[in-house]
């Protein structure tokens, strides 16, 4: 009897372990050769769904990390155990941190973004139903693509977890925002880069969800940001949790991971 529960629980971590059926792993460049600016290389990891009979939707991920390193597992790729099972094509950007050179991380959202809708019959996707998801500073990067990209290039949804959405002191995150901007950013760039102060009707629908006690990124960012999408009218969907602080991406330990999973798969259904 041992035996057989010792097999069984070793089963059933390989199982855990392995990939969800029907997702391929993929890695490409987002850019043909080195970038002009000559900065390391964007990548994208690709996870799709298996094969049905329409084109899949697929979303973009964009991790957090403060513009200054990637939180890939629970913020990137472990969701396309999420959206896999659900027809949704997963594409996991490892975006090129600014260092400097703020529109750095656009500028790889944007190709990644091309990349995707130029490969849609190969990759079995609807290339006007690619949406984006960023969690915290990635939220930020999403929420620019979102605000700032032309209408031929911004994403057809938006999914923001616990993001980063204004710029301005002491209600941003500072590290995030001297990462991106430097430590005396022009008013100007801290304006451009507040995004709740540049929403419009052409924004795409948006699902945001939060801690309340995230003290991190502090709450009114996301309130603001969907504040400004409700006020342009613009449909979106606003999930704030009482406990979790912030990161918690798609970590199981996550109180309310259940409750956010589902609450983000009903709303999936809903266009």
């Amino acid at each position: 009897m041992k035996k057989r529960n010792l097999f069984l629980s070793l089963m059933a971590l390989l199982f855990s372990l392995s990939p969800v059926r029907g997702q391929e792993n993929l890695v490409v460049n987002v850019w043909d050769g080195v970038p002009a600016d000559g900065k390391p290389q964007a990548r994208l990891h690709v996870f799709l769904p298996e094969k049905g009979a329409k084109p899949a939707r697929s979303v973009l991920i964009l991790p957090g990390g403060g513009y200054v390193h990637l939180a890939l597992g629970h913020e990137g790729t472990d969701w396309a155990g999420f959206f896999c099972p659900r027809g949704v094509a997963a594409f996991v950007l490892e975006y090129r941190m600014p260092a400097g050179q703020c529109d750095v991380p656009l500028a790889d959202v944007r190709r990644a973004l091309q990349t995707i809708r130029s490969r849609a019959a190969e990759w079995g996707v609807d290339s006007l139903q690619v949406g984006v998801m960023g969690s915290s500073a990635g939220g930020h990067l999403a929420a620019t693509a979102a605000v700032w990209l032309t209408a031929g290039e911004r994403p057809a949804f938006q999914i923001l977890l616990y993001p980063v959405v204004t710029m301005a002191e002491g209600a941003t995150h500072r590290g995030s925002r001297e990462a991106l901007l430097g430590r005396n950013p022009l008013p100007a760039w801290v304006d451009h880069y507040s995004l709740d102060r540049h929403v419009t009707a052409a924004a795409p629908r948006a699902f945001i969800a939060l801690s309340g006690d995230d003290d991190v990124v502090p709450p009114r960012n996301a309130v603001q940001y969907y504040t400004a999408l409700q006020e342009a009218g613009v449909p979106a969907s606003l999930h704030i949790y009482p406990t979790g602080g912030h990161g918690w991406g798609y970590r199981s330990s996550f109180a309310f991971h259940g409750q956010l999973l589902d609450e983000l798969a009903r709303w999936l259904e809903t266009f």
